[in-house]
């Protein structure tokens, strides 16, 4: 595994909270997703990777430089760096070629030829070749989002942080980001902050999962998928003591966990069932139908 990012010993507080308590990760080539119920730690290792915030305790390394180092160790990081945070705000007035011009000139693109040849390519590869005029506020949820993540890809980062970034695409739009993504893991590394479940098992490869600022789970898809394998079942009741269960599309009760009487039937889990039976479902989210 070519290393990109390694964590030893973070720690990071918020005044008498602690965020990240004590964590120690690898991270190299390919597609990681990060999973974690809301107030995990997500949010503050993203800004440790990203150069934004630097940890109380402990090492944090990009590409084998310190995230929290010297300006030119943090600047060598920014430079192969990609960032999508869950919340852009554009600048008023300006269209989305304008907009991304803007972002390649703070990314060092002097060159005007070359600048606006980047810029149409990320255009295209978030299809949006056809609105590079069109002011931004006139464009959709979607479209906005799309143009979010253009603006990651610019210079083909060795390294994207993505965080939720399916936010308000279709499933159209969807399967374009997730093809842009396998690709991309191929030869770079993707860190996926999502809670959408579905896209860790289409494109991901591995999965770190926090919890309470602690590691719950670091390793590949497969392994997550069968931590939870002869502890999910359909029956026509939900299974007592199950972490959650819902009615499928056939009418039956699928239940994660619990204690299947003999008629319960085991079937096979998904990212989801894993993620359930390691941290529980969303406070406040009615799972069960």
């Amino acid at each position: 595994m070519n290393l990109t990012i390694r964590l030893d010993h973070v720690t990071r507080r918020y005044r008498d909270a602690v965020a990240l308590d004590d964590i120690s990760f690898q991270i190299g080539t390919g597609v990681t997703a990060l999973l974690g119920p809301n107030g995990a730690g997500k949010t503050t290792l993203l800004s440790l990777l990203s150069t934004a915030a630097a940890p109380d305790n402990g090492t944090v390394e990009v590409f084998g430089h310190r995230a929290d180092g010297t300006l030119a160790e943090r600047t060598a990081i920014r430079r192969r760096l990609g960032f999508l945070p869950q919340e852009v705000e554009f600048p008023s007035g300006m269209t989305a070629f304008g907009f991304l011009e803007y972002i390649a000139v703070l990314k060092e693109w002097n060159d005007k030829t070359a600048r606006h040849r980047e810029v149409r390519r990320v255009l295209d590869a978030v299809q949006l070749a056809d609105r590079p005029t069109i002011k931004i506020r006139k464009l959709s949820g979607g479209q906005r989002r799309r143009l979010a993540f253009a603006q990651a890809l610019i210079g083909d980062p060795d390294l994207l942080i993505l965080d939720e970034p399916t936010t308000g695409l279709d499933p159209e739009q969807r399967a374009v980001f997730r093809a842009t993504l396998s690709e991309r893991g191929r030869h770079g590394t993707v860190l996926l902050a999502t809670h959408q479940t579905e896209d860790v098992g289409a494109v991901c490869d591995q999965v770190l999962v926090l919890d309470r600022g602690r590691v719950a789970f670091a390793g590949d898809v497969p392994s997550f998928i069968d931590s939870a394998r002869g502890r999910v079942w359909v029956d026509d009741a939900p299974v007592p003591n199950a972490v959650a269960s819902w009615r499928d599309p056939n009418r039956r009760v699928r239940s994660v966990g619990g204690e299947p009487p003999p008629t319960a039937e085991p079937v096979d889990p998904t990212v989801e069932d894993a993620y359930l039976l390691l941290v529980g479902p969303t406070p406040g989210v009615e799972v069960a139908a």
